[in-house]
Formats: structure tokens, sequence, C-alpha cells
């Protein structure tokens, strides 16, 4: 690839020194590896080696996300050299040895040892610290931006990371991969860095148009890259059905993933710290169901069809729609005591976009009625509705429930569970409700703006695809409708209250770019909002200069 003027020099740098790789690791890379006292192993101390020498690195870490704090020291820094290892002192079965690996990967192919090791001149040392990643499963998801925490720190040729969980281990290696990127290394001191919102993501509407798993592992890469944690994947909805079912294996469209495949993007997303969030909406986007199930479709009181609506006062609907539940529940596996994601979607049932819904679905008024009472309400009825989802996935395993903000109704005698996520996007709908509304309830919030986090295909109803530029100017997490942060206190909006954000991909007309054009065009909006989801700060770097870095870090196309 080509890179700005300026910048060149390092590019030729960092491809000289992993030319050097192939005579590495073919005289070394295969024993250095290998756990110590494993057959094989050479039973003697590594020998000293002389201390590198290279051109000093110069100014501040170049990353995206940038780094939140830096202490500069005298001394030329940390490059990657013909004689660097990455020492792992907790051994080969670490829960950072694939941290440890997949950094040696990215540096070139440098040689890993394990085991308590004499840190020689130009080494990487990868350590956990503190109890917080003491019985952590491997890859377990991170539960806050402590978690996500890492220091860094360049003296006397030698690279040191240290973190209290594998994740900020994790992080602390895409920091060492764009440093090199972007400037040959690190310069001499120490960083020391950790996310503002502990959410940061990504939805894929893979519903409406099928993307392939090479396309999806990419954009998993990518989101690790830029220290990005959550992939939303919408997968269900009226277009099509896009997972293998064995339960179900009528609704399934031809063109979808296999559970196999499926497995292997949950794994590699875990390996990148990255947590997965199925979602199979319902009681409205049903349509790719309903299709093999009409008897459940929700008609009107003239016997018309809804498209997309599953009628919630049919006992079938919730049993079709529960052993779905269960059967995808259990395929986005998690490891146990984590956090375990799912998204009910709940957004844009038509019953509740009409007028005069009790007229107009008079099944629906008189369910509501016999279920919760003379005052019952089809908003009663479909609270209800979502709620008894939840505790089916609940049961299976899922302790961090989301749905649409639509989802969540004023009033009425059936109340959403409290720790239930409202993920808000409902910015251009008329009649919404202020997003103020949810967090003065005491609801987590997440961040869907769809003024800027929206990239709907086709650019229907208004909507224009977002662009990098703006997000990394205007937009923050607290801005979560329009233009302006949310009417409440400030104490409102911390990272508590809105963990964070995810940019959506939505195909409503999935014939308006190619898969490859979608990568090219969300390039830039992911970059900056993993900026602006990292550091709470103004950015300091130019627009110009921050495109620049993101180009010149992200290595080539994906």
């Amino acid at each position: 690839m080509s890179y700005p003027k300026g910048l060149a020099n390092g590019a030729a740098l960092l491809a000289a020194v992993l030319a050097i790789v192939p005579a590495l690791t073919s005289c070394s890379g295969a024993a250095d590896t290998r756990p110590p006292g494993s057959p094989g192993a050479s039973p003697h101390p590594t020998p000293a080696v002389p201390t590198p020498t290279w051109a000093k690195v110069e100014g501040p870490p170049r990353t995206v996300p940038a780094v939140r704090a830096f202490r500069p020291a005298d001394g030329r820094g940390w490059r990657p050299s013909k004689s660097a290892r990455v020492v792992v002192p907790d051994g080969a079965k670490s829960t950072v040895a694939d941290e440890a690996r997949l950094l040696a990967k990215d540096l070139g192919g440098l040689p890993v040892v394990w085991g308590k090791q004499t840190v020689r001149p130009g080494d990487i040392e990868l350590k956990l610290t503190g109890k917080a990643g003491k019985g952590r499963s491997d890859n377990a998801p991170a539960r806050n931006a402590a978690d996500e925490s890492y220091t860094l720190t360049a003296r006397d040729t030698r690279l040191t990371l240290t973190a209290p969980t594998d994740a900020g281990v994790f992080y602390g290696t895409r920091t060492v991969k764009q440093a090199v990127r972007a400037a040959g290394g690190l310069p001499e001191g120490t960083i020391e860095d950790r996310p503002d919102r502990p959410r940061r993501g990504m939805m894929l509407d893979n519903a409406r148009k099928p993307f392939s798993a090479k396309w999806i592992e990419d954009r998993i890469r990518e989101l690790g890259d830029l220290k990005l944690n959550q992939l939303h994947l919408h997968f269900s909805d009226d277009q099509g059905f896009r997972i293998e079912s064995d339960t179900h294996p009528e609704i399934v469209s031809r063109d979808h993933l296999t559970k196999d495949q499926v497995r292997h993007l949950v794994r590699l997303a875990r390996s990148r710290h990255i947590a997965v969030v199925p979602e199979i909406d319902s009681p409205g986007h049903l349509g790719a169901v309903l299709k093999q199930y009409p008897d459940l479709q929700l008609r009107t009181a003239q016997g018309s069809r809804v498209r997309g609506a599953i009628d919630i006062s049919k006992p079938e609907s919730a049993e079709l729609v529960d052993s779905l539940l269960r059967e995808y529940a259990e395929l986005f596996s998690n490891p146990k005591g984590t956090d375990a994601y799912w998204h009910l979607g709940g957004d844009e049932y038509q019953a509740l976009m009409s007028s005069n819904p009790e007229s107009r679905y008079p099944q629906l008024a008189q369910a509501a009625r016999e279920k919760y009472g003379s005052n019952g309400t089809i908003e009663d009825l479909a609270t209800g509705w979502l709620n008894d989802r939840e505790k089916t996935v609940r049961a299976a395993g899922k302790n961090r429930i989301e749905a649409w903000s639509d989802g969540f109704f004023a009033g009425g005698r059936v109340k959403p569970p409290k720790d239930r996520i409202a993920d808000y996007w409902t910015g251009k709908e008329i009649g919404a409700r202020d997003p103020a509304a949810y967090l003065r309830e005491g609801r987590t919030v997440m961040n869907f703006n769809d003024e800027y986090l929206y990239y709907v295909l086709g650019e229907p109803n208004q909507f224009t695809y977002p662009t990098g530029e703006r997000i990394y100017r205007a937009w923050t997490p607290r801005v979560l409708r329009g233009t302006s942060p949310v009417a409440v206190p400030e104490g409102q909006t911390g990272p508590d209250r809105i963990p964070g954000a995810r940019f959506a991909i939505w195909c409503d007309l999935a014939d308006a770019q190619t898969p490859q054009q979608v990568a090219d065009g969300i390039r830039m909006p992911l970059a900056a909002l993993a900026q602006k989801t990292w550091d709470p700060r103004p950015p300091k770097m130019s627009w110009a200069d921050f495109k620049a870095l993101a180009d010149r870090v992200r290595g080539g196309r994906g």
C-alpha cells in the first residue's frame, strides 16, 4: 500500500525489520516456542546477546485509538530486532499464551519463550499482575474498563507489558503492533492506558444481506486491532434467516452460515476479546420464519396479514420462538461464570405502530385483558412477550440482555426488568421517546444514534452514509439522539449508565453495495468510534492526521 508523505520512512524500516524474521524462525523459533522441559527443549540457559542498536524512536506513541497517558523517558525506545523474543514468565498454559503467539506472529514471526527467563535486550515480556486475572476463563469477556487496562514500559531496549487480565494484555499487544507500523517501535517511557466506555463495537445485519464467514472473520480482526470488543449479529429478519438450524431447518435461507462456521467465528472473536451479541428479533421482523408458519402471522380485524409480525396472542407463537432461542443460545456459548449477551429485538412491532391498535387487532386487545386485567393493553402484552423471551434465554445461561429502545414503553401495568439494556436508535422516528426518559428511569442505555452510527445500505428514509470525520469531530457517547448531548445531569451519562456504542450496518437495500464496498465504507467510521469510546477527551490530532495514521496502522486491506 502507499503511505502519506512523511510516513514512508517508518514503513521502510518496519519492512526491513520483518524481512529478518524468516531466518530467525528457521534457526531458533521452533525450539524456543516449546515449553521448558518439553521434548527437544534446550536444557541450557539462553546465551547472552549483545544489546541491539537502532535509531531512536521519536515522539509519543501513535495508535488508533490514541493511548490515554504516556510518560516519556530518556532513551532510544524499543524496536523489533534480530534477537527479539516474546517472553511469557507464567508459561505456555498461561491465559496470555495466545496473546503472546498472536503478537509474535503480528511482528513477523518472533520466537516465544515460556517460563522464568532472563529478559534479554530487545525482548518483550508479557505478565499478568494483581488478582483480577486469577480464576478467569481464558479470553473471558471483560467485565469493566479496569479489566481492559494495561501498562507498557520501554526501558533499556526491553519492552514490558503488564495488565490485570488477558484482555488488558491483548490491548497492549495491539498498541505494540500499531506503534511498530506507525513509527517502527515504541518511544522510551511508560504508557498507562484503559478505555473510557467498556462496551464498544459493531452491529451487522446479515439477515437482509448475507455476508460470508470470511468477510465476518476479517471484520473481527479489524475490530480487535481497534480495541473494539463487541460484535452484534442480527441474523433473522423478514428477508432472511442466516444460520443453520437443527430444530427448524425449513426457515433457513439458502445463503446462510453453518453452525460450524458460527462456532469458528465465536472462537475467533473470543480470542480477540470480542463478545458476540446474537439477536433473534421478535415479535416483529420475523418474516423469514413466518413464511413457513403462516398461521402464526398477525392478522388485522379484516383478515389481512401483517408483514413480519407474529401473533403474540397465540401460545404456539411463543413455543416457536422459544425453541429457536434455546437452540441458538446453545450455539453462541460462553465460558461459565462470564458475561453472556443476548439481544431480544423488540422494535417496530406493527401492531403498536397503528393509530388504533385495539380496533385493528382485537385478538391482541382481548389477550391483553385476559392476561393482565380489564386495563391491560397491547403494550402490556408486547412487554410481557419480551419478558417471557428473556426468561427463556436467561434459563439458557444468558445474563446480559438487550432490546431496542422502541421495545420499552412508558406507563403500563407490565414493566421490563430494570437491568435490561435499552439500545437507543430512534432519533429519526416520529414520536419516539427521548433517551433522557430511559436514563431517568435508571436504565442502562447503549448508544446506537442513527444520526452518526447508522450505515444503511442504499440510504433510504433520509439516511445518509455516516463518515468517520463527522463521528470524530462531533459525536460522543453522550450524544444519544440528534447532535446534542442527552439532557440529563452529567452524572447520569457516565460509563455505568451509557456503557458505550455500536456502529450499525443495516442492509435495507441489500444490493446497493457489495461486501467490499461495505468494508471500505465502514473502515474510518469504526476507527473514529474506537477513538471516541476509548478516550473521553477531545482528540488532539487533526482529522487529516488521524485518517493518515489509521491508514498506516491498518497495514493493508481487511
